[in-house]
């Protein structure tokens, strides 16, 4: 991946396989667990005004706060200073997924438990 290049970590539920982009299986795993994996070795874009984004309810249907709150646990743990998680209408989700670098597919059963994470630069230390 490069910079500004977009990976989903996508629930049990998401279509995968029919938007296109590699697919990765992580089945069985859980987003927050994976968020704490991933993050310590991979930089979020600090150019762009939110490089985490998540799907959001569709009209009529109602967010979990718990879902976003564990994923903020491991993203502040991480990437302090990270800001607010953008939420993208479903099908508008469904066209960034389209042309992100890869589609994790984990065994995450949150509704509406898909996550965008935008690559930042990897700083040198």
């Amino acid at each position: 991946m490069g910079h500004g290049d977009e990976i989903v970590l996508a629930d049990a539920h998401f279509p995968g396989e029919s938007v296109g982009p590699e697919v990765i299986r992580a089945d069985g795993l859980r987003i927050a667990p994976l968020l704490d994996a991933i993050l310590p070795l991979f930089e979020l874009d600090s150019f762009i005004p939110h490089p985490v984004a998540m799907m959001d309810a569709v009209p009529g249907d109602s967010l979990d706060p718990s879902v976003e709150a564990a994923y903020l646990e491991a993203i502040h743990r991480h990437a302090p200073g990270t800001p607010a998680i953008e939420r993208v209408e479903r099908f508008a989700f469904y066209e960034r997924a389209r042309d992100a670098f890869a589609v994790v597919m984990t065994g995450e059963t949150a509704k509406y438990g898909n996550v965008i994470l935008v690559k930042g630069v990897t700083p040198v230390k």
